[in-house]
């Protein structure tokens, strides 16, 4: 008798804490899909310029039609804003939200647009994102090359269009390294600038080692869904379960690449 009450506890202590885990896990997951977080990263450049990144919007809305969020953009005074992709959803377009959300953005620094597999899934959409952006003065780039100036210093400025534009769809890691790879052999040039990349793969990291780019601001893996304690991410679109590419900054030979969760 003393031992199945002895048994009984230790069973039900075991389902309590595994209650308690799978609470504090939703908890921690709802917190970190609606938490606004600004990371701070420092990487040796020629002069100094400031860098808001942002990616993977997906046209959300953060309290108050954003403000909370653009007052954190705002207090860090950024030189210019990068936008890699996913800038609206397809799933749940809200194009109002991101056109009202970029008109604000462009009032605080010069902003830079590359598209996601997100706006290759709607090209209507896009087109019409597109126009708005380039309305309001927002550089919006589809494969092409521009640059920027600070301090008498040029900073070339890469926008390449994600794979799905080509692969409708049809996607793999393997394609989309093959497809950037190909892009931007053709769009980097002979050149000491400083050169910026906005893609939103960070899967193709060493396509873009190979063409001898200084940085590239990418998105995508959305920190790999969630982030398991000394494990890393869970999942990512294109990488599978334990993705290598999710968050923060990866670097070989003389290119760094940075991943926005």
């Amino acid at each position: 008798m003393l031992d199945f009450i002895k048994n009984n506890v230790a069973l039900s202590l075991v389902l309590l804490c595994l209650a308690l885990g799978a609470l504090a896990l939703a908890i921690w997951v709802l917190w970190s899909n609606k938490a606004i977080v600004l990371t701070r990263y420092s990487i040796k450049a020629k002069g100094s310029l400031k860098i808001i990144h942002i990616s993977d919007y997906h046209n959300a809305k953060f309290k108050n039609d954003n403000e909370e969020l653009l007052n954190i953009i705002r207090d860090t005074a950024p030189d210019l804003i990068a936008i890699t992709g996913d800038f609206i959803d397809s799933r749940h377009t809200n194009l109002a939200r991101a056109v009202a959300f970029a008109k604000e953005l462009v009032k605080i620094a010069p902003c830079f647009y590359a598209p996601g597999n997100h706006e290759s899934r709607m090209p209507e959409n896009y087109a019409k994102l597109t126009d708005e952006l380039e309305k309001m003065g927002a550089i919006a780039l589809h494969d092409e090359v521009t640059s920027f100036e600070k301090d008498d210093i040029t900073y070339t400025i890469i926008g390449v269009e994600d794979p799905m534009f080509i692969t409708k769809n049809k996607d793999s890691a393997e394609k989309a390294k093959i497809i950037i790879k190909d892009k931007l052999s053709e769009l980097v040039k002979d050149t000491n600038d400083y050169t910026i990349v906005l893609s939103h793969r960070p899967e193709a990291f060493y396509s873009y080692v190979d063409s001898g780019v200084d940085l590239v601001l990418t998105g995508h893996a959305h920190g790999g869904q969630m982030q398991i304690p000394f494990v890393g991410g869970l999942i990512a679109p294109n990488q599978g379960f334990f993705p290598k590419y999710t968050n923060g900054i990866h670097f070989a030979k003389s290119t760094n690449m940075f991943i926005s969760r």
